[in-house]
């Protein structure tokens, strides 16, 4: 098998990572998203490797860095994956008092975890707020982050997805109406830039299917959206949320717990997905 081919993959994070806003077609109230689009794409390497992939998801909404470090991480070490995806700090950032610094470190000490245990890590650093106006002021702290989460990349010998200098993430198109969750369209392009970032080669293949799909499930771009429907729908309900100390995934378990195999026969090779990850259990989630 060559360097680039994973054989067990686990996903950790927020609701960026359970994939809320990427909807799977003909499930309701099911989600796909970037990290299990990857692992479709990875299944593809993996297969042309004789071998095939197990891929579990532990990202629930709502998670910020403690709950990776104290509760998935320790989850996904037990689950002896040969990859796992990191990215985390977005609800962290937007604290008051957050402090970025002490965030990665925290954060550090996790990864430190996930390598001893023998697991090559995908390290997300977090978008660039500068286009969405109501995270502008978490501008600053965000690029320290991002510069801590270089750092451990290079100390921990981890692998960095770039997500704050992929310039395409500027189109209003790959965001969801909330302005905050990625759409399909989003979420397929973070997938492509995971998979290049492993070296794995891949391009997407789009079929007319595909693209009734993507659009039969695609939410509402946030173009459309008028600013005062925004505030009552979205915003609005979000910081009451954070006043109260609560989150929509609290008392919520991640989508996948467990390892399961990507079936085949969703995908059309290596280099295209004709549709939603194919696992044999269930994908789904709830907002």
């Amino acid at each position: 098998m060559s360097r680039t081919t994973f054989t067990r993959y686990v996903a950790l994070g927020d609701s960026l990572t359970e994939g809320l806003c990427d909807r799977a077609p003909g499930q309701a109230d099911a989600y796909l998203g970037w990290a299990d689009r990857l692992a479709g794409i990875l299944n593809g390497d993996a297969r042309l490797a004789g071998a095939s992939l197990e891929f579990a998801n532990l990202a629930v909404r709502g998670r910020r860095i403690a709950d990776v470090v104290d509760g998935q991480i320790p989850h996904a070490v037990d689950l002896r994956p040969d990859l796992v995806s990191v990215m985390i700090g977005g609800n962290d950032l937007m604290s008051p008092a957050a402090d970025p610094d002490a965030l990665a470190t925290r954060l550090e000490a996790g990864i430190r975890d996930l390598r001893a245990a023998g697991a090559t890590v995908l390290l997300a650093n977090i978008f660039d707020p500068q286009f969405a106006f109501f995270l502008k002021p978490f501008r600053g702290r965000a690029a320290v982050f991002n510069a801590n989460i270089w750092s451990i990349a290079r100390d921990q010998r981890a692998i960095v997805l770039d997500v704050w200098g992929v310039r395409e993430f500027r189109d209003p198109a790959m965001w969801a109406s909330d302005r905050v969750h990625l759409s399909t369209r989003g979420h397929r392009l973070l997938a492509a830039q995971a998979a290049h970032a492993l070296g794995v080669p891949y391009a997407e293949v789009s079929g007319p299917e595909t693209t009734v799909a993507a659009e039969a499930t695609a939410p509402v771009p946030p173009d459309s959206v008028p600013f005062r429907t925004w505030l009552r729908v979205y915003a609005i309900p979000w910081i009451a949320r954070r006043v109260r100390h609560v989150s929509t995934g609290d008392g919520m378990g991640p989508k996948l717990p467990v390892p399961q195999r990507v079936e085949f026969g969703a995908l059309s090779g290596p280099v295209g997905l004709s549709g939603p990850v194919g696992l044999s259990g269930p994908v789904g989630g709830q907002h």
